[in-house]
């Protein structure tokens, strides 16, 4: 009978440890982590609020990241955001302006970070803490808009200061983030980061006021120039509406969660003893 229970141990053990292995293996494959996330989004332009640093307008992304070295990583991520700013509280000349914007956007990059701590080759076993740096590219749809009587405008077809610019440009990502290791699966992290854009029309405001009195399109008219919705005297031709020496930009201000996906994500793989075609047996 001790025989019995002895024989049936050790092959309750030889399962475990199989077992174990199998499932370690398993885990050494993880290689593609996904993100997702939700934060702030900070835009910076003409009329960008003095001292307002950090807006409460909301942003969303998404993406996948994967170890190219231990300490450098490669990431495609995809972003919704919100950005708006309006006159309310300026001084000077541009009190009386009156103008505003928002804008919904979509941004999708690939950016490379470069880690302060490398990771281990087993990813569960990698630090607890750590910090690092990205940069990249990514392409930028944005759609400033503006209210009037109620009503919702898009203001790049209007073409308020006579000029056809894109609502799709290229930005530059500049940030760092720092994130913790929260089970085997699982990181939490806190990311900023910086958009250098080419364009000065985030805010749909630039250069100077244009020559109107060809228009025909009221509407067009009124959000040109918005300073007679306070009684303030209608701008001349020419007259100053932005600065166009200093390009718009944004920040992204984030928290996310990164998942390691299982090995099997992207189709399955046999293990390396089943992908050759076995010789043989000859005696």
């Amino acid at each position: 009978m001790k025989k019995v229970y002895f024989l049936t141990y050790l092959l309750v053990l030889v399962a475990v440890v199989a077992e174990a292995q199998s499932f370690y293996a398993i885990r050494r494959s993880r290689s593609i982590i996904f993100s997702a996330g939700t934060g702030t989004s900070t835009y910076f332009g003409e009329l960008k609020s003095k001292g307002g640093y950090i807006d409460p307008r909301i942003n969303m992304n998404a993406g996948l990241q994967y170890f190219v070295v231990p300490q450098v990583a490669v990431r495609g991520e995809v972003s919704w955001f919100r950005l708006g700013g309006d006159d309310a509280g300026a001084n000077g000349a541009y009190a009386t302006r009156n103008l505003s914007f928002v804008s919904n956007n979509f941004e999708a990059s690939i950016t490379g970070a470069l880690h302060l701590k490398p990771m281990n080759y087993r990813y569960y076993q990698r630090p607890p803490f750590n910090a690092y740096v990205f940069t990249g590219i990514g392409i930028l749809y944005f759609n400033p808009r503006a209210e009037l009587d109620g009503v919702m405008y898009a203001l790049q077809p209007m073409m308020t200061e006579d000029v056809d610019y894109s609502r799709t440009q290229i930005v530059i990502p500049v940030g760092a983030g720092i994130k913790l290791k929260a089970g085997p699966f699982f990181n939490f992290v806190v990311e900023g980061g910086y958009r250098k854009t080419f364009t000065d029309y985030l805010d749909d405001v630039s250069t100077v006021h244009p020559d109107k009195s060809t228009w025909t399109n009221p509407i067009r008219v009124a959000l040109s120039d918005r300073g007679p919705e306070i009684d303030a005297a209608p701008r001349r031709a020419g007259a100053v509406r932005g600065n166009p020496d200093k390009k718009d930009g944004y920040f992204l201000m984030n928290l996310k969660v990164e998942y390691y996906l299982p090995a099997s994500f992207g189709g399955s793989r046999k293990p390396q003893s089943y992908r050759k075609k076995r010789r043989p047996y000859n005696r």
